[in-house]
């Protein structure tokens, strides 16, 4: 809390009226219908209220940090299709297992140059929700999503939120959902993968299409990341290529001063590098 009240100092914040989170303990008693304790601030208050004996005397985070189940993910309703009917609208109140997400609307569906790595579902959603498995995939999907090209899996969940395991339908079935107990290995042969399910089959080409000329490397690399879904061999095989070509003997320096490169083609070497690590975290973001 000192620590805290110092950095407000610093930037002139302390005025009560402008710093919400320095409000008296008597007001959050109040607002909680808890008795006043004998203690100054927000900080202290949260520590006299803080039942978890794992951080003693330490302001706990609020609320404290869940874990996401491993096979979750939020669908994402287009909002056309909530138009349609208030059948529809039934349905998603009816079915949905929580408190749809309203992180949409306003200029989302065309906020920008369409060149970031957000799918068009989300540009259309009203609202992200979740439903189980064996509903979504065997009634409320070819309901919300246009599957008539079945080489163009749509995208359907958003990425936020999304569980290590999830995983969209069968490949041979798209109202079969992807078994849980099936190992990795299976999954990946047999079911759309967790990055074609949030990106589709179009843009995931895309986005993939740039990691590899990117990061060929594969160097950045984690769970469910553009790329991580990709076969081993192939990704071998862009590191494999990468290393011969590192191997192989270099080619004498030139003499002539006419063959160095010149100022801008240098600074241009130099700053691909920040330009590459920009590319990369466009399109993983979410």
């Amino acid at each position: 809390m000192q620590a805290w009240t110092r950095f407000l100092d610093m930037n002139n914040s302390t005025d009560p009226a402008n710093v919400a989170c320095l409000f008296s303990a008597a007001k959050a008693a109040s607002l909680l219908n808890l008795p006043v304790p004998g203690v100054p601030g927000y900080a202290e208050f949260t520590i006299f209220t803080n039942t978890n004996d794992r951080i003693p005397g330490k302001v706990p985070d609020s609320p404290a940090p869940l874990p996401v189940g491993n096979q979750v993910a939020g669908v994402l309703v287009p909002q056309s299709w909530l138009d349609e009917s208030e059948e529809n609208i039934m349905t998603v109140l009816e079915h949905a297992t929580n408190t749809p997400y309203y992180a949409f609307g306003g200029a989302a569906a065309s906020g920008s140059d369409q060149a970031s790595s957000l799918s068009q579902a989300h540009r259309d959603a009203t609202f992200m929700t979740y439903f189980s498995d064996d509903y979504l995939w065997g009634n409320l999907f070819p309901k919300m999503f246009d599957i008539s090209d079945k080489t163009k899996f749509p995208p359907v969940f958003g990425s936020n939120h999304a569980g290590f395991l999830t995983a969209g339908p069968l490949k041979e079935d798209w109202t079969k959902p992807c078994p849980p107990e099936w190992t990795f290995e299976e999954r990946r042969e047999k079911c759309i993968s967790f990055q074609e399910a949030i990106y589709g089959t179009e843009r995931l080409a895309r986005l993939e299409a740039i990691k590899k000329a990117v990061d060929p490397q594969f160097i950045f690399n984690c769970a469910n990341c553009i790329g991580n879904n990709l076969p081993e061999p192939e990704a071998s095989k862009s590191r494999d290529q990468d290393d011969e070509s590192s191997s192989s003997e270099p080619e004498p320096l030139s003499a002539n001063p006419s063959d160095e490169p010149s100022g801008a083609s240098s600074m241009s070497s130099v700053a691909a590098a920040p330009s590459a690590i920009a590319v990369y975290l466009l399109i993983n973001s979410i």
